[in-house]
C-alpha cells in the first residue's frame, strides 16, 4: 500500500512540474508576441511617416517671408509695426481672373535683356532678366516702415529708394500712411515662390499674379509692392479703392514711379491689376508713362 501511495504521489509531482513548465512556455510564446507585434507596428508607423502625401508637415517655400512686429522710426516719429502677415507675395484678389493675361506675351519668342542695370529696363513674360543678375546698389530699407521680416525683400536699390523715402513723405504729410512690404526678390526667391503657387493655385491661375523667374520686376531692385493699415498690411486689388491707394496711383509719378499693373490692361502686361506694385523709372520718364495713360510696354512701342 505504501509503495502504490508513493508511485502516486510521484505521478502528482510530475504533472505537477509540467504543468509548470507549460505554463512557463505560455508565457514566453506570449511575451514573443507581443514583442513580434510590438517590433511590427513601429515598421508600420515608420513606413507610413516615409510615404508620399501622408500627413507630414510639408516643406515651405524656401526664403517664404514672415512678418513683423517691431518699431521702425520714419522721419523721426516711431511707427508701429503691422501684427504678422504670412502671404509672401501677392495673394490672388476675389476679381475675375482674367484668362487671356498671358496669351499675347507668351506667342513672341522669350529673350534675355542686355541691359539688366539700366533704370528703364523693360522686364515681362518676354524680356527676361539673366538669372545671376543682382543689382550692385541694393540698399537696405531702414527708415521706412516695413511688414515684413525677410531682409532681403527689405532692400531696393539706391536711387528707388531715395525716391520711395520721398514718396512715402509726401503721403504722410497728407494723412497717407504707406508701408513697405515687398522689395528686391533674387531670381532663387522668385523661383520658389512661383513654384508653391502652381502648386497651391495651378500654373493657369500663378500665372496672372506670380512671375515665373527671370521675369519678376522685384528682381531688378527697382519695385517695390506698397500697403496700409486699411489693407491690414496684405496686398490685394481693394487697394485701389483706399485712401491710400488713390493717392499712390495719383501722385507717384511725381516721385519717379508708375503703377506698373494697371487695371484694364492685363492683356498687355500679362498680369491682374495690381495697384500696389509701383514701379521706380525716375521723375522724367515715369511722368511722361503716367500722362501718357499707356502700359510701360506700349509706351516703349509708341
Amino acid at each position: 500500500m505504501e509503495k502504490t501511495l508513493e508511485i502516486i504521489e510521484g505521478k502528482k509531482m510530475k504533472h505537477k512540474k509540467r504543468i509548470r513548465v507549460d505554463r512557463v512556455l505560455i508565457l514566453v510564446i506570449a511575451l514573443l508576441l507581443i514583442l513580434f507585434g510590438s517590433i511590427m507596428i513601429i515598421k508600420k508607423i515608420s513606413a507610413d511617416n516615409n510615404t508620399p502625401g501622408s500627413n507630414n508637415i510639408p516643406n515651405e517655400p524656401v526664403n517664404e517671408e514672415p512678418s513683423d512686429n517691431g518699431i521702425e522710426e520714419q522721419e523721426g516719429i516711431p511707427v508701429e509695426q503691422p501684427d504678422p502677415v504670412e502671404e509672401p507675395e501677392e495673394i490672388p484678389s476675389e476679381s475675375e481672373e482674367n484668362p487671356d493675361a498671358e496669351e499675347s506675351l507668351e506667342i513672341e519668342e522669350v529673350v534675355t535683356v542686355g541691359n539688366p542695370g539700366a533704370i528703364d529696363v523693360l522686364v515681362n513674360r518676354v524680356n527676361n532678366l539673366p538669372s545671376d543678375y543682382v543689382p550692385e546698389d541694393l540698399t537696405e530699407i531702414t527708415e521706412l516702415p516695413t511688414v515684413l521680416l525677410n531682409p532681403e525683400v527689405n532692400q531696393l536699390r539706391e536711387a528707388a529708394y531715395e525716391a520711395l523715402k520721398n514718396l512715402f513723405a509726401a503721403a504722410k504729410e497728407e494723412g497717407y500712411d504707406l508701408y513697405a512690404r515687398s522689395g528686391y526678390r533674387s531670381y532663387n526667391t522668385q523661383s520658389s515662390l512661383y513654384s508653391s503657387y502652381v502648386a497651391n493655385h495651378g500654373q493657369a491661375a500663378a500665372d496672372t499674379f506670380s512671375a515665373k523667374p527671370g521675369q519678376s520686376e522685384h528682381q531688378t531692385g527697382l519695385s517695390m509692392d506698397i500697403t496700409c493699415e486699411a489693407m491690414n498690411f496684405a496686398l490685394d486689388d481693394t487697394f485701389g479703392e483706399t485712401a491710400e491707394g488713390k493717392w499712390v496711383s495719383e501722385n507717384a509719378h511725381n516721385y519717379g514711379f508708375i503703377v506698373r499693373y494697371p487695371k484694364g490692361k492685363e492683356d498687355i502686361t500679362g498680369y491682374m491689376y495690381e495697384p500696389w506694385h509701383i514701379r521706380y523709372l525716375g521723375v522724367e520718364m515715369a511722368t511722361d508713362v503716367y500722362e501718357s495713360g499707356l502700359t510701360l510696354e506700349e509706351f516703349f512701342e509708341q
